[in-house]
């Protein structure tokens, strides 16, 4: 088994309360991990990989709900930059 290590510099979570933040990186976190193991699985690693920057256009929808959407979005969409 390979180990996967990521590493998120930087979180800018503006206009967010805290709880709806913790919801999110809660959310990425987790989803995260899905993705990775999915995409590993499927193509394995046959390389380092680095994306620097992904830009986002997600509707944001109030509250925890919408905070844990955002984040399982944005953990995919880093798992289809990967794949491409």
């Amino acid at each position: 088994m390979s180990r996967i290590r990521i590493t998120i510099d930087r979180l800018v979570l503006r206009g967010m309360e805290r709880a709806e933040g913790t919801a999110l990186a809660d959310s990425l976190r987790t989803q995260l991990v899905q993705v990775l193991r999915k995409v590993a699985a499927e193509q394995g690693w046959k390389s380092s990989r680095r994306t620097p920057l992904i830009k986002l256009q997600m509707p944001r929808e109030s509250g925890l709900p919408g905070a844990r959407k955002l984040g399982g979005g944005m953990a995919r969409a880093i798992g289809k930059s990967l794949r491409s």
